[in-house]
C-alpha cells in the first residue's frame, strides 16, 4: 500500500507545486542522526552561495515530518522512511513528500572503553533492552548491573532499533531516555557500566563500539548488507523541489561536493 501511495505522490508532484517555508531562505528540520551531515553540507553550500541563508535544527525524524506537514520547513531530515500514518496526514494536508536518500548509516551499540565486552548478539541486545538481562556478566562482561540508555520515541534511530532489534517489543521502563545521538554518546562515555546505541557518525575515542554477531559496523558492512542494524538516511521535500531547495539537494547528492561531507561526518556515502 505504501508503494502505491508513493507512486501516486510522485505522479502528483508533476501537477502540484512545492511551497517554500520562507522565500529566499531554506529551512531544514528533523533527525539528529542526519544533523552532522547537514551541518557540514549547509556550511559548504553557504560558502559557495553566501547570498543564501539556511536555518538548520534537529529534534528528531518525527518532528521533521511534522514540520513538513505544517509547512514550517522546506526539508525534513529523517533517519527512517516515512510511516503510513504520516503519509496519510500529508495527503490530508495536500503535502506530497518526496524522499532523497543522502547517505547510509549503521546503528552501533556502544559501551565505555573500560568495559571488557567486545561482541553482542541481536538476541542479547533485545534481552538487555527488555530488562531480561540486567548484568554484564550474563553476556561475558564485568560483574556489574547494566545501565540501559535509549533514544526517545520521536527518534528515527529508536524506530529502526525497535524494528530491527526489539522486533516491536517494548523497551524496559528502567531505561534512561535521551533526546539525541550526542546525548547518548556523552552519557555512555561517562558511565563505565552503561550501554547505548548511536549512528556510526557519532563514534569517538571516548566510546567502545561492539560488534554484533561478530560483525563490525563499517562502510563495507553497511553497503554490503552484512551488518544487521543499518539503514538509509533521507531528506524529504514537499513535492519535487524547485529553486534553491533543488540546488541544495543536488549539492548534497553530488559525488564530489555534498557526498564528501557524508564521509567527513563519519557516515557512509551513496557512491
Amino acid at each position: 500500500m505504501k508503494k502505491i501511495i508513493l507512486a501516486l505522490i510522485l505522479l502528483a508532484v508533476f501537477v502540484c507545486s512545492s511551497t517554500s517555508a520562507s522565500a529566499g531562505n531554506i529551512v531544514i528540520k528533523g533527525s539528529t542522526t542526519v544533523l552532522p551531515i547537514a551541518q557540514k553540507v549547509v556550511e559548504a553550500y553557504m560558502k559557495e552561495k553566501p547570498e543564501i541563508k539556511i536555518s538548520l535544527s534537529g529534534g528528531g525524524s518525527s518532528e521533521g515530518f511534522k514540520a513538513l506537514i505544517d509547512g514550517s520547513t522546506d526539508i525534513a531530515n529523517a533517519s527512517r522512511f516515512i510511516k503510513d500514518k504520516e503519509l496519510s496526514m500529508c495527503m490530508e494536508k495536500g503535502v506530497f513528500p518526496v524522499p532523497f536518500a543522502v547517505a547510509y548509516d549503521s546503528i552501533i551499540p556502544v559501551v565505555h572503553p573500560e568495559n571488557s565486552l567486545t561482541d553482542i548478539s541481536l538476541d542479547q541486545l533485545k534481552a538487555i533492552y527488555k530488562g531480561e538481562i540486567i548484568n554484564f556478566k550474563e553476556i561475558g562482561g564485568p560483574d556489574r548491573e547494566i545501565v540501559v540508555i535509549s533514544r526517545d520515541t520521536s527518534s528515527g534511530t529508536f524506530e529502526i532499533w525497535e524494528e530491527k532489534v526489539m522486533k516491536k517489543e517494548k523497551v524496559t521502563p528502567k531505561a534512561q531516555v535521551m533526546a539525541s545521538n550526542g546525548a547518548i554518546a556523552q552519557a555512555v562515555s561517562k558511565n563505565k557500566y552503561a550501554i547505548g546505541y548511536i549512528g556510526i557518525g557519532y563514534l569517538n575515542q571516548n566510546l567502545k563500539s561492539l560488534t554484533v554477531g561478530g560483525i563490525q559496523g563499517s562502510e563495507e558492512t553497511t553497503l554490503n548488507g552484512t551488518y544487521p542494524i543499518s539503514r538509509a538516511l533521507f531528506m524529504f521535500t514537499n513535492g519535487w523541489p524547485k529553486g534553491e531547495v533543488l540546488e541544495f539537494i543536488n549539492f548534497t547528492l553530488h559525488p564530489e561536493k555534498g557526498q564528501k561531507y557524508v564521509s567527513e561526518s563519519g557516515y557512509v556515502r551513496l557512491y
